[in-house]
């Protein structure tokens, strides 16, 4: 796995931004479903603040990638040209109207007429900033990235590690597992897509070669980081299970579920980077 470990700040800008988005995504849609119980309303929105938190972690990484904070706000210079300068503007606006919906109504400034609407706004720029994110790694002379697994990947990481942080974070703030009995079964899902991707695309690497090198010997270990990646999943999402038929230790047991399924997704994004190859003069399949 050390072929990725050269674009450590990039795994965790991409790992931390998705699971902040899921978190955040799942937040907003429980806000949105019909309640008669504003206290813990105000307290899920008061937990808001962690993934907003996780999320400018996020950019933090994102910059010491860039080398200077400075290149961060020279790359919004090619804004609807470059990739790059699309991504770090659609984060910064998600960024800019999750943060906005939080304050308003941490000060309790917040209209009552645009609570809803600006719960949309916030899912719909969160889906726009995944699908930005994965156009970034949608490159030509990039063999091992330009393919329907990239995108599928981050959307996994982003249900599967932000919707284990959104719901470990309703939980503690004393939302019912009754009322959030939707979110394991997409979790379940989601690990059985995760499953048959891997699957998928650990055959396709032996497709895929330059005048130069082979996909499949890029990563010696992928195979076994894989397989360790696929049992931290299963056991994530197993705490999760377990933590709803227990009231003591529940909460501990929500937090192992986040620790596991967000390490698997960063062994997951480091092995994505490590797979990083240029095409030659020719790509055989």
């Amino acid at each position: 796995m050390n072929a990725g470990l050269h674009e450590l700040p990039l795994v965790l800008f991409t790992v931390l931004a998705q699971s902040a988005v899921g978190a955040i995504m799942l937040m907003a849609v429980y806000l949105l479903l019909p309640t008669d119980n504003p206290p813990r309303q105000r307290k899920v929105i008061l937990f808001l603040l962690l993934p907003l938190i996780l999320l400018g972690l996020a950019f933090v990484a994102s910059i010491m990638h860039l080398g200077s904070p400075l290149r961060a706000f020279n790359s919004l210079n090619r804004i609807g040209e470059s990739a790059l300068s699309n991504e770090i503007a659609g984060g910064m606006l998600f960024f800019a109207v999750a943060g906005l919906y939080w304050l308003l109504h941490f000060i309790k400034k917040m209209p009552s007429a645009l609570d809803k609407l600006w719960l949309v706004l916030v899912i719909a720029y969160g889906c726009l900033f995944m699908f930005i994110m994965s156009s970034v790694y949608l490159i030509s002379t990039v063999p091992t990235w330009d393919n329907p697994y990239t995108p599928s990947a981050f959307l996994l990481t982003a249900i599967l590690s932000g919707f284990a942080l959104g719901y470990a974070l309703l939980r503690f703030a004393d939302v019912t597992p009754v009322q959030l009995r939707f979110v394991p079964p997409i979790l379940l899902l989601a690990l059985v897509a995760a499953i048959l991707l891997t699957v998928s695309q650990a055959f396709s690497l032996s497709d895929i070669q330059t005048s130069v090198q082979k996909a499949s010997t890029l990563v010696a270990d992928y195979g076994n980081m894989m397989m360790v990646r696929i049992a931290l999943l299963f056991v994530g999402i197993g705490l999760l299970f377990y933590s709803r038929s227990i009231q003591s230790g529940a909460r501990l047991s929500l937090c192992l579920c986040v620790l596991c399924i967000l390490f698997a997704e960063l062994i997951g994004r480091t092995l994505f980077y490590g797979l990083h190859m240029t095409a030659g003069t020719a790509i055989g399949s």
